[in-house]
């Protein structure tokens, strides 16, 4: 019998609570990792159960994850009315109760597919926000039958970077994200391997790469990231040494294939597959590589979603991006447990890592603010540092590494500055897990401090208890760039404040985002008081009243 985690039962219930309570289109946000479809398939028993006549429509983007989940219901369920629909697979079962479906195979087979009360859609960040592509029309047509059928999505990126949040907007798909599951507390739990990273000498400049829609142009991309390929592998080489199963992202079908020939150079066992690789090739390399038979597998933006591969422990990034959603996808190819695997080492040649800051804790603004953070970051944000001595990434305002236990030179901060803020390497836990509580108010004032500039001092409310963050504009250095990053993320316009007074003075006009949650941990430094290390933002635009 298998036995869900405690997780993947509330993420159930908090779906079933939502539509017990008039909710319409809910979003589940689940690490990569914790069994998605594990949930879906508990999910569509328990449904089927107990409304008989319920036809249930489950949607895909891959057939790898068509059988994935099909497979899934079967183990929970044998006798489950399920059929297939996807062409990949040879498979056009269209009278079942429960069918699940690759929606290339399906999107223009609504009348063959006939009523569906439920829809459910995993990887559901793929679905577009305005109204068209495949997922649209389908729900369009599959409407015309059935007008008040349901949505769920299930995720573990809640957002794109065309759009923002998918739970934000008034031409959103889904109206809440009713239970959120991620990395950092997989990994606290024990349900997921921990991650390190190491910063490599060897980075591809994108300072004159183009950008298109906020993301890079997909040539000159490949171009820069060729020029440094000979130099990152010597270092993926180097680091690898102790590690039995290298995934590496390429910035191209052509960088995948060099990238691919310079480390069998150096004697290591290593095949590409990209969107070019014919179907029965790509399944031999895949199946070989899950076997262990190959020791590194480069690609081009086809592994990132719906692929399963556990032993993976090593990730290395040789395709820089500005979506938030891509980077938290690579990474979380290795986040998987597996026998004998410790951990997994993140090298990043793409300057992922530094741009988007922890894949634990990454926060996207609502939709239409000018942070530039609706799913995509600047090209040149810094969130973390590197330790002279080990070389892996540490949060910018560290005291010491945690892989070594090197220590950099104390410096002055405002007096009771949060330690651990969100700019830190591949991961921000530490030994106590965070805990996520709802803000109810918050309130910006002048901290005064003898012999030092002022600074800001931002209060959050939370039921009986109240948090704090300092901003300290006028200090300079890492504490200014810090206050100026906290400005842009929740939703601040530029020019940034130059002053205590006009931050002040922009706050009380309206201009910031006040936090829906943040996440909140003990000072590693005085236990008395806390650490903000993870918001979260409301849908609605504008400051929450």
């Amino acid at each position: 019998m298998i036995q869900l985690r405690p997780y993947q039962s509330e993420a159930i219930q908090a779906v079933l609570d939502f539509w017990q309570t008039g909710g319409g289109n809910p979003l589940v946000d689940l690490a990569t990792g914790t069994g998605k479809s594990l949930v879906i398939a508990e999910l569509t028993k328990g449904l089927l159960n107990t409304f008989p006549t319920l036809r249930v429509l489950m949607l895909v983007h891959v057939r790898e994850l068509v059988e994935q989940n099909f497979t899934a219901v079967l183990k929970l369920w044998p006798d489950a009315p399920i059929g297939l629909y996807s062409a990949g697979l040879g498979k056009r079962d269209a009278h079942h109760r429960i069918t699940f479906a690759s929606i290339q195979s399906v999107y223009r087979k609504a009348a063959a597919l006939g009523r569906r009360d439920l829809i459910l859609i995993d990887e559901a960040h793929l679905v577009p926000s305005a109204g068209n592509g495949m997922y649209r029309k389908l729900l369009e047509d599959l409407r015309s039958v059935t007008p008040d059928l349901r949505v769920a999505g299930f995720t573990a990126t809640p957002y794109r970077l065309d759009s923002g949040r998918l739970d934000d907007g008034s031409d959103r798909l889904f109206d809440k994200t009713v239970y959120s599951y991620g990395i950092g507390e997989g990994i606290a739990d024990g349900y997921l391997s921990p991650l390190i990273s190491k910063a490599s000498a060897t980075e591809i400049d994108v300072s004159n790469v183009q950008r298109r829609g906020g993301e890079f142009v997909a040539g000159a991309l490949e171009t820069a990231a060729d020029k440094v390929t000979i130099e990152a592998v010597r270092e993926l080489v180097r680091f690898g040494e102790n590690r039995r199963s290298w995934l590496v992202f390429c910035s191209g079908v052509g960088n995948a294939a060099r990238t691919r020939d310079a480390i069998k150079a150096h004697g290591i066992s290593c095949e590409m597959v990209s969107g070019e690789t014919p179907t029965g090739e790509r399944d031999s390399i895949i199946r070989r590589f899950k076997a262990g038979q190959i020791r590194c597998l480069t690609n081009a933006q086809v592994l990132t979603t719906g692929f399963d591969a556990p032993q993976v422990d090593l990730v290395a990034m040789l395709r820089p991006t500005l979506s938030t959603s891509l980077y938290v996808q690579i990474v979380g190819r290795g986040t998987r447990l597996a026998q004998g695997k410790e951990n997994c080492l993140v090298l990043d040649f793409a300057g992922n890592v530094r741009r988007h800051g922890p894949v634990d804790a990454v926060s996207v603004m609502p939709k239409g603010k000018s942070s530039g953070d609706d799913g995509k970051v600047a090209v040149d944000s810094v969130r973390a540092k590197e330790c002279p001595q080990c070389q892996s990434l540490a949060a910018l305002n560290a005291s010491s590494c945690k892989v070594c236990g090197h220590e950099w030179p104390r410096e002055e901060k405002p007096k009771h500055q949060a330690e651990a803020e969100s700019e830190v390497g591949i991961l921000s836990t530490e030994a106590v897990p965070p805990q996520m509580v709802p803000v109810v108010d918050w309130r910006f004032d002048r901290h005064e401090k003898i012999g030092s500039p002022d600074s800001v001092r931002v209060t959050y409310f939370a039921g009986l208890n109240s948090y704090y963050e300092w901003l300290a504009f006028e200090w300079g250095g890492n504490w200014r760039q810090r206050a100026c990053q906290w400005w842009i993320n929740h939703g601040g316009a530029t020019p940034l404040p130059k002053s205590t007074s006009e931050a002040l003075e922009r706050w009380e006009g309206g201009e910031l985002t006040m936090p829906a949650t943040i996440s909140v941990r003990p000072s590693l430094k005085n236990r008395k008081y806390f650490d903000v290390v993870g918001r979260s933002f409301p849908a609605a635009n504008g400051r929450a009243a």
